[in-house]
């Protein structure tokens, strides 16, 4: 095993030569055995630094059939909550010893694919993914039969895969619940979900509506052209211009909600008064639009430590895989002036008083 220095390959009998002890000392010594005196050990670590010397990861994996590497996939590294995501994931798996591998597919399926396979040449020890469609995991379902250990970070709906995942459909229905209880009856929603196989947060909504005796009204269903803030822009005028315009309206992302506040700013409408806008994932800027963002919470420690927790015991398993294990967080709303003012001003009366 060895490191380079430019060109140069400092082995382990560099380091032998340098101290006087034999290679197979100095390799006991970087391996932190206690086998070796700790000053013998000190002499070598002091050795290996000044030359520079770093071990050579694949001889080490060739021997221990580890890389102590994680693939982590992700449909989309500008969505905030996604990237939080990924930090929060990085630093878990860090605390454990392992690096991590990111790859983003940008919704595109063709590009998850290329992802997992690069993963698998890289012989990475797990693979951590959020799918562009749980519609479509035939290119995932393969590699845990073939006891390869993956942890889907949204909901399998057969059920065949390990996922830990925040439960979209009952946070949508809950947003949903919130608008009802407030009165609201025309509730529009803005979700390019079902476009790619995500059916979870329609569902959600269409079930709250269902549950106060409404049928959904198609007008009131808008797919935006992405989930950019110019997304939730557009979505939002092709609401505001149907027929009878909805009152309250849910994005199913932030962003989108964001950019539907924008339009409601741009164009005179007073937010919650002339309608209440609610968004989901409830990212650090939620708090600080120009009227604070009612949203779903995504637990992302949550998320990421339980995701990570699991991982490491499907690797722990050496190849013997436990049945498939799904959990699935029931997220919490976060109220806000977008939605409910009155709630918003007793909350700030409560805050003044204290």
């Amino acid at each position: 095993m060895g490191g380079a220095v430019g060109n140069a390959v400092v082995r382990l009998k560099d380091i032998a030569g340098r101290t006087g002890f034999s290679t197979n000392t100095v390799s006991l010594a970087l391996r932190e055995s206690p086998r070796i005196p700790p000053e013998t050990r000190s002499i070598i670590r002091s050795a290996a630094a000044e030359l520079n010397y770093l071990p050579n990861q694949i001889a080490k994996s060739l021997v221990s059939r580890s890389t102590t590497t994680i693939g982590l996939v992700l449909t989309d590294i500008t969505n905030p909550i996604l990237t939080e995501t990924a930090q929060a994931i990085e630093l878990a798996l860090a605390q454990r010893g392992y690096g991590t591998l990111f790859a983003t597919s940008n919704g595109h399926y063709a590009d998850e694919v290329r992802a997992v396979e690069m993963f698998r040449s890289r012989q990475v020890d797990g693979i951590l993914i959020y799918p562009t469609s749980p519609r479509r995991l035939e290119h995932i379902r393969p590699l845990r039969r073939a006891n390869m250990p993956v942890v889907m970070l949204t909901d399998d709906p057969d059920g065949t895969l390990d996922a830990v995942c925040v439960d979209n459909q009952r946070g949508a229905c809950k947003a949903t619940g919130h608008l009802l209880e407030l009165g609201h009856r025309r509730i529009g929603l803005v979700d390019g979900g079902a476009l790619r196989g995500n059916p979870e947060k329609l569902d959600g909504y269409t079930e709250a509506l269902r549950e106060a005796n409404i049928e959904p009204d198609p007008e009131l269903l808008v797919q935006p052209d992405d989930n950019s803030l110019l997304g939730g822009y557009r979505a939002m005028e092709k609401l505001m211009h149907a027929a009878e315009p909805p009152t309250a309206v849910f994005a199913v992302t932030d962003s989108l909600a964001i950019g539907a506040l924008r339009w409601c700013h741009r164009h005179g409408l007073r937010v919650p008064a002339d309608v209440a806008v609610m968004g989901c994932d409830n990212i650090d800027f939620a708090e600080y639009t120009a009227v604070p963002l009612s949203s779903v919470n995504y637990d992302v420690e949550a998320v990421s430590r339980l995701a990570v927790d699991r991982l490491m015991r499907l690797i722990a398993a050496g190849g013997h895989l436990p049945e498939p294990h799904a959990t699935r967080l029931d997220p919490e709303l976060v109220i806000r002036e977008s939605t409910d003012g009155h709630h918003a001003a007793i909350e700030r009366g409560e805050n003044e008083r204290a």
